[in-house]
This record gives C-alpha cells, sequence and structure tokens, in this order.
C-alpha cells in the first residue's frame, strides 16, 4: 500500500472529502443542502385538500377590520330578519306584562 503522508491524510468513516477550491465547496454544500429531497427547489408538490386544510384556512385567515362587511339576503330572509328585529325591539309595558301573566287559561277538551 502506498504511504500518501501526513498532509494528503483523510478522516472519516468512508475517507472524507477533501476539496481543493472554493467552486467545489460551494457546488457540495448546494448538494447537500437540498440532500434527501426528491423534488427540485422551488418547486411544490400537488397535493389533495382535505376537510382540515379547508376549515383552518377559513377560520385562520387575516381579516381586515377596518373594511365594511355586506350580507346581501333573499327577500324571504330579509322578512325573517324584519320580524326577529320587530319582536327584539317591542315596547315592553307593564300593561303587555300583566296581561300575559294573568290571561286566562282553560283546560280540558271545548
Amino acid at each position: 500500500m502506498a504511504d500518501l503522508g501526513e498532509e494528503n491524510k483523510i478522516s472519516g468513516a468512508f475517507g472524507g472529502v477533501q476539496f481543493n477550491n472554493n467552486q467545489q465547496q460551494i457546488e457540495n454544500n448546494e448538494i447537500q443542502n437540498n440532500a434527501g429531497t426528491i423534488r427540485e427547489p422551488g418547486k411544490n408538490l400537488p397535493t389533495k385538500i382535505g376537510f382540515w386544510s379547508k376549515f383552518k384556512a377559513f377560520w385562520l385567515q387575516d381579516i381586515d377590520w377596518n373594511k365594511e362587511i355586506k350580507v346581501e339576503l333573499t327577500p324571504y330572509e330579509q322578512k325573517v330578519e324584519n320580524e326577529v328585529n320587530e319582536f327584539l325591539h317591542q315596547e315592553i309595558t307593564w300593561e303587555k306584562v300583566h296581561d300575559f301573566l294573568f290571561q286566562e287559561i282553560k283546560f280540558g277538551r271545548k
């Protein structure tokens, strides 16, 4: 076996790697950074979007709170909304409460 001398001694399990210039070192670093990947850098693989991905995307989206929000209702939805509003904002008087609490209740069949 030939004696390589101390200056050419290379450590490592398989003899290691010795670089002759910076260009080879840069190329080797790029290869090491991408080691273990099967895709080209900068290209994303297509993925199937599932329910939880859509759920998280909807609930965790950024919202501009200064932007005006517009809600469009169908005629039926508008009618229901008006009735609910009318019920919630009705004027309540003691006379109405008294009439409700002390109304006549009949049991049995007519």
